[in-house]
């Protein structure tokens, strides 16, 4: 395994480092941890970026990483398997370790095993949300992890920024749209319209699955282009329906993306503020 420090904020009393926590065919896949000052125990979050699941890296939400570690939360931000390399489900799987692996050093990094939850945004927030819901599907917990066999990857929480809902009416309006690029992205990562809807997280819901829930926040803009009010609602609905707890936040105005890489967004700072509180009210 593999540590290199990247920063020592004194300022803000944290500390970034990038960590090996896997190898897939030789090739090191890394977790940048944003790690609070103290000894904790602290909440604690694996990161999924977004980038249409074919794109950008673990250095995607740094601002927001930041944040979350300046109020005693610890983060791991991590690199998965992507097309062309890989498509669904082997970044599923790579979520899934990535929980398991924060779960068995969470004590060493100043956490516990049961504060651990998930966080993604765009295509990282609907790979959290399926990450969360299906923590024992053979597809996803498929890699071991030696040093504890025994651990699960049920998530203490999940939240999901802007997440692509359902990436089968995603896909359906890239395609009104015109917009080829992100038809070819959903492609290159799904294969198939049966695979995006097996793998919907409003429609796994709509189907009855069985699903483990553990309690969501779930935020975006009301005028998100991709992502439709209705289909948010539509996920909460189902989510309470089952038995889970569930939050909705939508800000009035904004589309998809509307805090990517922008810490200064109107509404930048008042999501953070709310992911602060939800993730300590959760596991704090």
């Amino acid at each position: 395994m593999t540590t290199t420090t990247i920063d020592a904020d004194a300022r803000a009393e944290i500390r970034i480092e990038d960590v090996e926590y896997q190898r897939q065919a030789g090739r090191a896949l890394l977790a940048r941890l944003y790690r609070p000052a103290g000894v904790g125990p602290f909440p604690a979050v694996v990161q999924v970026h977004g980038g249409a699941w074919v794109g950008k890296d673990r250095i995607d939400n740094d601002f927001i990483a930041r944040a979350l570690a300046e109020s005693g939360v610890l983060v791991a931000s991590i690199d998965f398997r992507m097309p062309p390399e890989a498509s669904y489900p082997a970044s599923l799987a790579d979520v899934n370790l990535a929980i398991r692996w924060l779960k068995a050093r969470a004590r060493t990094y100043g956490s516990r095993p049961d504060r651990v939850g998930l966080f993604g945004t765009s295509s990282g927030g609907h790979q959290a949300l399926l990450a969360a819901m299906r923590p024992d599907d053979p597809r996803y917990a498929a890699l071991p992890l030696p040093e504890a066999p025994g651990l699960d990857a049920r998530a203490a929480f999940v939240i999901a920024g802007w997440g692509v809902l359902d990436p089968l009416l995603r896909y359906h309006l890239a395609k009104k749209a015109g917009n080829a690029a992100l038809v070819e992205h959903h492609d290159a990562f799904w294969g198939s319209e049966a695979a995006m809807s097996e793998g919907s997280p409003p429609a796994i819901l709509d189907r009855g699955e069985k699903a483990f829930l553990p309690p969501a926040l779930v935020f975006g803009g009301d005028a998100d282009e991709w992502v439709p009010v209705a289909t948010m609602h539509r996920l909460a609905a189902g989510w309470k329906k089952a038995g889970g707890e569930i939050e909705l936040q939508l800000y009035p105005g904004q589309g998809h993306g509307f805090m990517t890489g922008k810490p200064t967004a109107p509404y930048a700072r008042p999501a953070i503020e709310r992911m602060k509180a939800f993730i300590h009210r959760r596991a704090g």
